[in-house]
């Protein structure tokens, strides 16, 4: 069986999944994302990307397509048809379709909504995962409101690039006073020397991490302490560890920072540990 894909109501093969050349998420970015981890074919964290989804729709004023139980079958029966248990769920939200112009059409039009799904090879990501990655920074040049979950992401496809060309997963982005913001697609956490975990508070405006917040309950059940700060590239190449989370990468551990070993360059136990906790409190929370 192929890939079958949501878009706007019907269930279409993947191949043949197209949007009108005038929706607005297509021409100018007017539109938000979600992405859910599937466990055994349930969507993790449900509760934090809903909300999330709600706010980011409710910020650049696009109604929610349906209501949040009915997104819910939805987004089941998508991954039902494709048979995936393992694996990623994509959600698009976008305003509609309109004639093109860059203010908002006098009158509303329905919303656009692409839902898809993929496999993930879990054996794969843990084998990465043990093995730790590289990141790289990179200027941060992104607009003010990256609290928004947009498909604007040009800024960050070019940071990905950047780090695939230098054998690194990820780019940390560096504001202005030399702190790391975020990561491309993830957020960004060190293990300090003391024991302490640093992360970037959201009133940053980077993104509100769902793994990340979920991580965070994680946590405080552990008695971890946490401090949110924001941290330099130099801080994290002395901290003891370093560790990335998103929905695609869970917890990830961080071995090396511009090429600069992370402690001593491998895999420590803090990064594995809350990587295994993560996804034993995702898998029993799913739905």
């Amino acid at each position: 069986m192929g890939r079958i894909a949501y878009v706007n109501g019907q269930f279409v093969r993947h191949g043949q999944a197209v949007v009108h050349i005038e929706d607005r998420g297509y021409q100018l970015a007017d539109a938000v994302y979600e992405v859910w981890a599937l466990f055994g074919g349930k969507l993790a964290d449900p509760e934090g990307h809903f909300a999330r989804l709600e706010r980011s729709l409710g910020e650049l004023r696009i109604p929610m397509p349906m209501s949040r139980e009915a997104l819910t079958i939805v987004l089941r029966e998508t991954v039902r048809q494709n048979r995936v248990s393992e694996g990623l769920v994509y959600l698009q939200v976008g305003r509609g379709v309109a004639t093109r112009g860059h203010a908002f059409p006098d009158e509303p039009v329905p919303p656009s909504i692409v839902i898809t799904v993929s496999s993930v090879d879990r054996a794969a990501t843990e084998a990465k995962a043990a093995k730790g990655v590289k990141v790289i920074t990179t200027p941060e040049n992104r607009w003010g409101r990256c609290d928004i979950k947009t498909v604007g992401l040009l800024p960050n496809a070019l940071a990905k690039q950047a780090a695939k060309e230098r054998g690194a997963a990820e780019a940390w982005f560096v504001d202005d006073l030399g702190f790391v913001t975020e990561g491309a697609s993830s957020n960004a956490w060190i293990v300090d020397s003391d024991g302490t975990l640093r992360t970037r508070d959201t009133n940053a405006n980077i993104l509100r991490g769902v793994t990340r917040h979920t991580l965070l309950d994680v946590l405080r059940e552990e008695g971890v302490k946490v401090d949110e700060r924001p941290f330099t590239p130099a801080e994290a190449v002395d901290a003891k560890e370093a560790f990335i989370t998103g929905a695609g990468s869970l917890v990830l551990p961080v071995i090396a920072v511009d090429d600069k070993p992370v402690g001593d360059g491998v895999v420590g136990p803090v990064a594995m540990k809350l990587r295994r906790l993560y996804i034993e409190r995702a898998r029993a929370t799913a739905i």
